[in-house]
């Protein structure tokens, strides 16, 4: 069973950036697409961004579209999701998962994902 451990959350103020990153265990990791999704108070867990297992292709929510990037690095075991011109609505804990493929489906639903992390929390303040 691979474990996620998500890092990098934090307050921030509105305009500013952070970069999380998610290690995982075992030595599977290059082998999936990779994740990360966000969960509002009272809301939906939702995808934000995703990439295939060697990194060649990446997908995101429209909202983060142009402000956030995800990357991989296999050799690490790691995962990153830079977020740039944070808004007060991207507030949530953030969520790495691996998907139960190589390659991100056309859909990006919690259920194409089969491990997650234990979530960092995003505050951006106004």
């Amino acid at each position: 069973q691979v474990q996620l451990v998500e890092s990098g959350g934090g307050l921030v103020q509105a305009g500013g950036s952070l970069r999380l990153s998610c290690v995982a265990s075992g030595r599977t990791f290059s082998s999936y697409a990779m994740g990360w999704f966000r969960q509002a108070p009272g809301k939906e867990r939702e995808f934000v961004a995703g990439i295939s297992w060697r990194g060649v292709s990446t997908g995101y929510a429209d909202p983060v579209k142009g402000r956030f990037t995800i990357s991989r690095d296999n050799a690490l075991n790691t995962v990153y999701l830079q977020m740039n011109s944070l808004k007060p609505e991207d507030t949530a804990v953030y969520y790495c998962a691996r998907a139960r493929s190589a390659i991100l489906s056309s859909g990006n639903s919690p259920s194409d994902f089969g491990s997650w992390g234990q979530g960092t929390q995003v505050t951006v303040s106004s």
